[in-house]
């Protein structure tokens, strides 16, 4: 059996921007605040720290920075994916050189490449580096998901532990488990799916909801590895209010807005993403309010 990066919820951390780069004390602050709250690993760089918004001196220097922060005391998990290899294999070499304790590599978006292409993409950067990858399906974002029989070819890479599953099917998610076993570890991609992805063997999440709510994310996951399936379960459905207006626009634009009433100063989006329309972020606030986050 591959060995997790992490069990249980892993933040999927937000980039506190300025009106010139990054807010680095803030980021630290948010850093300090997830690991008092309980949260199992930093996710740094993702699509909801808006790294597609990075230049690469940018995104080399957030990895290091989270690294630094952190000082070991739970996994970093860099998210290093592009969809050009060579970048990908750049990125990844650079957060092993960081420090960090794995790379999060989503599939090749715009591209869309063949199963054969995703293949060669992965186990080029696998090759290229001596920590694990987690791959990141989410092919609603990417227009390209990985197939079951893709997945089989890339447990076989040592390097190559885990996947980030967000493609919202649980019957696929079956599949991949019933043919590659152990040979990969399962982390849910989508906060609505944490304890169906657990039922199948999954190890965790990899959490937009952490950012607000650090703690529940870590209880859901703890409660189903205690044994207390129908808590984990009871505490899950309970957020779903505040998942459902977490996602009610495109992540990471109410993740942003929320870490900000809850006194961040995550700062600005960054174009193309924009400011939350007003009915959304009331809905948002409401979600807050319910769960005490907000007086």
């Amino acid at each position: 059996m591959k060995k997790p990066i992490f069990r249980g919820a892993g933040v999927a951390i937000i980039t506190p921007f300025t009106d010139t780069g990054i807010n680095y004390p803030e980021l630290g602050r948010i850093i300090e605040d997830q690991i008092a709250g309980g949260t199992d690993a930093i996710v740094i760089a993702g699509t909801s720290g808006e790294s597609a918004t990075m230049t690469v001196d940018e995104h080399k220097e957030v990895i290091q920075f989270a690294v630094n922060q952190v000082k070991g005391r739970i996994p970093v998990v860099a998210g290093t994916g592009s969809n050009e290899t060579r970048t990908a294999i750049e990125l990844s070499q650079y957060a092993e050189k960081a420090g960090a304790d794995a790379v999060l590599v989503v599939t090749p978006y715009y591209n869309k490449c063949t199963q054969k292409g995703l293949i060669q993409h992965y186990t080029a950067i696998a090759d290229a580096i001596h920590i694990p990858i987690i791959l990141y399906d989410v092919p609603s974002r990417t227009g390209v998901g990985i197939k079951t029989e893709t997945y089989v070819a890339l447990s076989k890479h040592p390097n190559i532990a885990a996947v980030k599953e967000a493609n919202g099917d649980l019957s696929a998610i079956l599949r991949l488990r019933a043919a590659v076993g152990d040979d990969l570890v399962v982390y849910s991609g989508n906060d609505d799916q944490i304890v169906p992805i657990l039922s199948l063997g999954g190890q965790g999440v990899i959490s937009v909801l952490s950012n607000v709510a650090p703690k529940a994310a870590h209880d859901i996951c703890q409660l189903y590895f205690d044994g207390k399936v129908k808590d984990s379960a009871d505490l899950q459905i309970a957020y779903a209010d505040l998942i459902d207006a977490l996602f009610c626009e495109v992540n990471p634009i109410p993740v942003k807005v929320a870490m900000r009433k809850l006194g961040y100063a995550a700062g600005p989006l960054r174009m193309p993403l924009c400011e939350m329309e007003p009915a959304h972020e009331q809905q948002l606030e409401a979600a807050l309010r319910n769960h005490g986050l907000l007086k």
